[in-house]
């Protein structure tokens, strides 16, 4: 494993457009969009522990943008702010302190990036971050031009390549996309390196037989009380 990935306080976790219009169900689902949910709630405990900040962008579109097919765009209406299906997917595990990157709102501009006229870069910069690690959705869009506007504004970048999902809407475009990122800079890491480098799941295996062992010493305990009180109550009744 690549020590690189141990997080501090010069990384940050951004995740982005994870939302409900984006999700199986929504008004644009990516197929299995939810599946990253699960894999980005571990990685936020990674940040959370280490201190590190967390970023979640969102689209947050006026009812008339111009990428909704109605006004020349190329996709269904999704992600209107204020909507149901603009928030973020109801599992999603966001910390209290989370920092909201709300992008895509001027309705006569098509916007990916998290960083396309948004406050992401100053926001990074101002907090001394050196590293971003990126997942979410989708793969060939949004995640892509975030990663490549990452690289372009100087980060060193890192790619989540567990915690994202494509549209693939020509069959080969998630694995271009990727192919791109790498190849401008992006490095790749996945949710067991980053949680080896901090002995995350050793800790919470450790905690889990802690449980489990406190559960069993208190049932015995119980059926030992019960066993002493079955024997004193028949001889009590009997004198």
């Amino acid at each position: 494993m690549d020590s690189t990935f141990e997080i501090d306080r010069e990384d940050s976790l951004i995740i982005v457009d994870v939302q409900r219009d984006f999700c199986p169900g929504g008004a644009l689902p990516v197929p299995n969009g939810d599946k990253v949910v699960p894999v980005l709630n571990g990685y936020i405990q990674i940040f959370i522990k280490a201190r590190a900040k967390i970023f979640a962008t969102r689209d947050w579109h006026p009812p008339h943008h111009i990428s909704f097919r109605g006004y020349g765009g190329t996709w269904p209406p999704h992600c209107i702010q204020g909507s149901k299906g603009a928030e973020f997917h109801p599992d999603l595990k966001l910390p209290e302190d989370v920092t909201i990157i709300s992008k895509a709102m001027d309705p006569s501009r098509e916007s990916y990036s998290g960083f396309d006229a948004t406050e992401l870069n100053d926001e990074l910069k101002k907090k001394g971050i050196k590293r971003i690690f990126v997942g979410g959705l989708a793969t060939d869009y949004c995640v892509k031009n975030t990663v490549l506007d990452g690289l372009r504004l100087g980060f060193e970048v890192i790619l989540l390549s567990d915690a994202t999902r494509g549209i693939d809407a020509r069959p080969g475009d998630v694995a271009v996309a990727i192919e791109d990122m790498l190849k401008k800079g992006a490095k790749e890491a996945t949710l067991s390196e980053l949680s080896d480098s901090l002995g995350i799941l050793q800790e919470e295996k450790t905690t889990e037989k802690i449980e489990q062992e406190t559960l069993r010493q208190t049932e015995r305990k119980r059926k030992a009380r019960l066993r002493t009180r079955g024997p004193y109550r028949k001889a009590h009744v009997e004198s």
